[in-house]
């Protein structure tokens, strides 16, 4: 049978394919290659049931890619050695295929049917070992365990419509890297990643990169949350929706934001940020102590961010592996371009370690896996060990990080956040001391409103300093402007 579907007895069921599909399809490529444009964000190599239709196609495409003729004769000096090609009859078959070609404009319809039969294959695979799992009883095979796994594969396989990527080759790894360059390149040579919507982090960081792991980490009252639910808002408010350079629909300004708050309810959360946008203080907003003007504001802003892309959970200690689940879900159903996590010692690993550090590694581990499975930056933030206060400099470093070497080594970049007015308001002199009160003045009003993003480690750029401005009342960080600043860009 030739598309090998078959209501036959499940003991002799084969895989569906259809060879005939498949053979029209290569065959309309090898005729004109303009085809592959429309096919090209349908199906690709993995799709193919056929091993050597599969290899035809691939070497097609990558001459396609290089603007050169994929034809049976350019395609024969590649793959004259290919055994798999000498038992369909050799390079004759290569012209045999283009011979049979089908209309062009079938090849669409044929490509869909190719990457639908190969979906189908994929899930038989995996309901598959699903079942043999679950048939499987041993100590260690969790049934929730299962579902999560189950879950992940069957995210993948709608994603990206094959089970599990693998190894993959070198051409395919630089084609990505070069789409990457010219989307930072579109945008003016500007960011290659989401912009936080705070200039003087970006130009350091570069925007926010998928797949990358970002730890924001401080000591209590220096405004992790703050400056999390900042950029959150940030990249929520500027979110466009429009075509991708890769051809794809998706984000093409900010994002869809999701943020697990572990810590502070949603109710709470959202407080916060229309406290930001409205300009109004947060502890007035919870005791409703508002001037009429203060409440329009309030309203207004309110009204403006119901339509931004930003989801909250606030479920109390989530273990790692529903973390992941959940944001599947929600990339599925809304899509997801950004992902917070406040914080990251509030996550529970999926099953208990015999010491701290192990469970932090776990759960590090699993944030960065999350981030290059969805392929969206993760930011966690994370606190800090209480040796800062000891020192004299009380700003933070790699070493203060708690059960700090998975921390450390999981993530792509690790900024902490530093208000040394905090620390400054809290060494005030007593009243009588006129010249050290008058020096302490000073130094509060050279401290008032700035704030610093220390940046300790970035894989892919610089280490350094940014300096910000912080509105305690509204806890929002901005932009500083400094005198010295005239339209220049780096820190020292």
């Amino acid at each position: 049978m030739a598309d090998g579907v078959s209501g036959m007895d499940p003991e002799v069921r084969t895989h569906p394919h259809n060879i005939e599909a498949e053979q029209a399809l290569l065959g309309a490529l090898l005729v004109n290659n303009e085809v592959y444009d429309r096919i090209a964000g349908i199906v690709n190599d993995s799709h193919f049931y056929d091993p050597v239709h599969a290899r035809i196609f691939q070497i097609a495409a990558a001459r396609i890619q290089k603007n050169a003729l994929a034809s049976p004769v350019t395609l024969k000096a590649f793959m004259e050695d290919d055994e798999g090609l000498k038992a369909l009859g050799g390079p004759a078959y290569l012209a045999r295929l283009a011979g049979a070609a089908i209309s062009i404009f079938a090849a669409r319809d044929y490509a869909q049917m190719v990457y639908d039969l190969a979906v189908r294959r994929a899930l038989m695979e995996i309901g598959e070992e699903i079942s043999l799992k679950a048939a499987t009883v041993t100590p260690d095979s969790e049934p929730r365990e299962q579902i999560v796994e189950a879950e992940q594969r069957l995210y993948k396989l709608g994603e990206q419509g094959h089970a599990d990527s693998g190894f993959q080759s070198f051409l395919k790894a630089v084609t990505d890297a070069v789409n990457v360059a010219n989307a930072a390149y579109q945008r003016d040579g500007g960011l290659a990643g989401v912009s936080t919507g705070l200039i003087d982090l970006d130009k350091k960081l570069g925007g926010l990169h998928p797949s990358d792991l970002l730890i924001l980490a401080g000591r209590p009252s220096m405004g992790k949350t703050s400056l999390a639910t900042n950029i959150a808002f940030n990249i929520a408010k500027a979110f466009k929706k429009g075509r991708k350079p890769d051809g794809s629909d998706g984000a093409v300004q900010g994002g869809v934001v999701g943020f697990y708050s572990l810590e502070m309810s949603a109710e709470q959360l959202a407080a916060r940020i229309l406290s930001e946008a409205a300009e109004v203080p947060s502890e007035q907003i919870r005791r409703g102590d508002m001037t009429e003007d203060e409440f329009r504001r309030f309203v207004e802003a309110a009204k403006s961010l119901e339509s931004c892309p930003l989801f909250i959970d606030d479920t109390p200690a989530l273990p790692i592996s529903q973390l992941a689940a959940r944001a599947r879900r929600l990339k599925r159903q809304h899509g997801l371009d950004v992902l917070i996590v406040d914080y990251l010692q509030l996550v529970r690993p999926a099953s208990a370690k015999d010491s701290r550090v192990n469970e932090v590694s776990e759960i590090t581990q699993g944030l960065k896996a999350i981030a290059k499975e969805l392929n969206i930056p993760v930011i966690a933030l994370s606190q800090l060990s209480r040796q800062v206060e000891n020192r004299e400099d009380k700003r933070p470093q790699l070493s203060d990080l708690r059960e700090s070497g998975s921390i450390e080594q999981d993530a792509d970049v690790v900024m902490f956040v530093f208000r040394e007015e905090y620390y400054k308001e809290r060494e005030k002199p007593g009243e009588h001391d006129v010249e050290a009160m008058m020096k302490w003045q000073e130094e509060m009003s050279r401290l008032h409103g700035k704030a610093e993003v220390i940046i300790g480690k970035q894989r892919h750029g610089p280490i350094g300093t940014v300096d910000l401005s912080f509105e305690g009342r509204f806890t929002r960080f901005g932009n500083l402007v400094k005198s010295y600043q005239a339209g220049a860009g780096d820190f020292q």
